[in-house]
């Protein structure tokens, strides 16, 4: 798929899967482990809802402030705090103009400015992956489509697989072999390091 593809559709149904994926946390699942290491579910609530709430600025054109990239507290209402961390996104990423914009992303590569469409596929990439997160602590299934995934795999190919996965707070760890003719989102996960088959 061409950078050139306009994929902010896609992001809004990766976004819509984990939002119902979310809805299912209850208080006494906030402490469990997840598939990102050494984070609880509460720690990466807080990291999801923190980072719709740094793209919308980006996408809005705050070159400055990287504060608003924190964590958010999720404790009280983890599905609420993340839906309204979602609506912000999807509306600023809405913006009519967005994409012909650049995003400044302080947390990339010590902080740079990127092509719209490129951070987009950023975003896209890691809430597939953190809505499978979400849910594979919980035990139920993440039910992206197939377009979806589709959509998602050209970006998930182009996030570089080398000595920087191994670095302390890399975002994804080095990716893992599966199967050929695997499930899609199967693949997609191995090759950003996750174990589909997680915990085992």
């Amino acid at each position: 798929m061409s950078v050139m593809t306009d994929i902010r559709p896609f992001n809004r149904q990766a976004l819509k899967v984990t939002e119902a994926i979310i809805e299912q946390v209850e208080p006494e699942h906030l402490g469990l482990p997840t598939p990102c290491a050494q984070w609880s579910l509460r720690q990466l609530l807080a990291h999801m809802a923190g980072q719709n709430h740094g793209f919308a600025a980006a996408a809005d054109g705050d070159v400055t402030d990287a504060s608003v990239w924190a964590d958010r507290v999720v404790d009280d209402d983890p599905a609420g705090v993340f839906r309204a961390s979602s609506a912000r996104v999807t509306a600023a990423f809405a913006r009519e103009g967005v994409l012909d914009g650049e995003f400044w992303l302080p947390e990339v590569r010590g902080g740079q400015m990127f092509p719209a469409r490129t951070a987009i596929g950023f975003h896209f990439v890691d809430y597939v992956v953190h809505g499978w997160d979400v849910a594979a602590t919980l035990g139920v299934p993440a039910h992206f489509d197939d377009e979806t995934l589709a959509a998602v795999l050209p970006y998930a190919q182009e996030v570089p697989d080398g000595q920087n996965r191994r670095e302390p707070g890399a975002s994804f760890r080095p990716g893992l072999l599966v199967p050929d003719g695997g499930p899609l989102l199967d693949r997609i996960l191995a090759m950003l390091g996750r174990s589909p088959k997680w915990p085992a």
